[in-house]
């Protein structure tokens, strides 16, 4: 019987053997192997925005209380602040260009989000049902003279009103409308008074400087000498004695 094995069966040899399993090779993994450690998505490089950018602004000023400036977005997300306008911005025409219900827009330096204007009718009717009254009369006309003639002491609001103003201002400073900006440098160095970042949200402003000018609200003088002409008394002549 002959040695020899038929061509037809395999070799004893190594070369033909699949590799070991247990080869180094395997535990030293070269660079272009991946790795179970490594995520399948390459990381966010810091500076260069993404999708990952737009959701984390959306997130961020969904459970922000207040205007978010962008210079803290940027410095949450590692981005320039100009970016981040740029961003907000694409997000804003998103929103108006979708028709939205909402709206993301830039007040009181910063960024929120806040209902459309043309659903201010059913947004009021949910907030007006069972809540407090709305600001007086005489406490929006203080804040306006605050507004426009900041900082302004309280003996200067009372010029203006004529009245004492003690109880109106101490009303708009619990609501957080206005504060204490500083003191007078005259006699008796009055406290000087100033509006607040809750102003400028509450009319969804950015900066004071976006006030509608005085003078829209300031009648001609046409206006003024008729309504002279309108309140003045004048004087009745006495009857003559039959």
């Amino acid at each position: 019987m002959s040695d020899h094995l038929p061509d037809h069966l395999p070799h004893d040899s190594t070369d033909d053997m699949p590799d070991d399993p247990t080869d180094d090779t395997l535990d030293h993994p070269t660079d272009d192997m991946p790795t179970t450690d490594e995520p399948a998505a390459a990381a966010r490089q810091p500076g260069i925005p993404d999708a990952d950018s737009v959701r984390a602004i959306e997130a961020i000023l969904l459970v922000a209380v207040e205007p978010v400036p962008a210079d803290m977005l940027a410095q949450l997300l590692e981005l320039s602040t100009s970016v981040v306008h740029r961003l907000c911005e694409q997000l804003a025409d998103s929103y108006a260009d979708a028709g939205h219900g909402f709206q993301l827009v830039r007040v009181a330096g910063g960024y929120r989000y806040q209902t459309h204007p043309d659903l201010s009718p059913y947004v009021e009717r949910f907030l007006l049902d069972g809540q407090r009254a709305r600001m007086s009369g005489a406490a929006l006309e203080t804040l306006a003279i605050v507004a426009y003639k900041q900082p302004i002491s309280r003996a200067q609001v009372a010029a203006i009103r004529g009245v004492d103003p003690d109880g109106v201002l101490r009303t708009l400073q619990a609501r957080g409308y206005i504060t204490e900006v500083g003191r007078d440098s005259g006699p008796g160095q009055a406290i000087l008074f100033g509006t607040t970042s809750l102003f400028l949200e509450k009319l969804g402003l950015d900066s004071l400087d976006d006030l509608p000018a005085i003078a829209e609200f300031v009648p001609g003088a046409d206006v003024v000498e008729a309504l002279e002409q309108g309140l003045r008394v004048e004087p009745s002549t006495p009857r003559a004695q039959a």
